[in-house]
């Protein structure tokens, strides 16, 4: 038996190990290449007994493609949708209407109590100036019946009662009731009978009809 010399036996043990080396290269790129029974145009081989049969291998789904385009879809109105829309504008149409015909009612309204607010203004101060010119009337002719009664109080009896036969009745009342009844008194003595008691008559008339609108 020949031996070797460790010179020698380093370069085969090299050699060896990259034979090695390639058929393992090998036989993985066959590996990648066959990943599938399909890509080798092979069936796939039964697995050897007492080891399990590797999963199968899911195919890869192709990839998703643009979908089309497909423009967007609007409902045709049929006749009932166009009616209720025409309703629904017809509706709108009197709502506004209504509305308008309120606003202008609130302005008239607005303005008409702007003007009646203006005359009520204007009316009492009307009133105001009536009532001062009726009192300052008033005033005026109860001081012209004051000096006419002075006028008669300051005469003789005798004298102021020949002058009341005469007088018209209703001046005649106005100054007896002004006067005195101290005045009063002689001159109704001094005057025709029939007078004095027409004159006393209409007299008591004349102020129970005063007391009973007083009261």
């Amino acid at each position: 038996m020949s031996y070797l010399s460790p010179t020698r036996l380093l370069p085969m043990t090299i050699a060896a190990i990259a034979v090695v080396l390639v058929i393992r290269v090998g036989g993985l790129a066959a590996t990648a290449a066959c990943a599938t029974p399909a890509a080798c145009g092979t069936p796939q081989a039964s697995t050897s007994a007492g080891m399990s049969p590797a999963p199968p291998v899911a195919p890869q789904a192709a990839p998703p493609t643009a979908p089309d385009f497909m423009p967007p879809h609007f409902a045709v109105p049929t006749d009932g949708d166009k009616a209720l829309l025409e309703d629904l504008r017809n509706r709108s149409n009197q709502i506004d209407a209504r509305e308008a015909a309120l606003v202008q009612r609130e302005a008239t309204a607005a303005a008409t109590e702007k003007r009646l607010g203006e005359r009520f203004g204007e009316l009492s101060a009307l009133a105001s100036r009536l009532e001062a010119l009726e009192k300052s009337l008033k005033e005026r002719d109860q001081a012209n019946w004051e000096e006419l009664v002075k006028l008669y109080e300051d005469m003789k009896p005798r004298d102021a009662a020949a002058i009341f036969n005469d007088l018209n009745m209703v001046v005649l009342l106005e100054v007896m009731d002004r006067m005195k009844p101290a005045k009063a008194a002689p001159i109704m003595a001094a005057m025709n009978p029939d007078k004095a008691r027409q004159v006393t008559a209409d007299l008591a008339t004349k102020r129970t009809a005063s007391v009973n609108l007083t009261n």
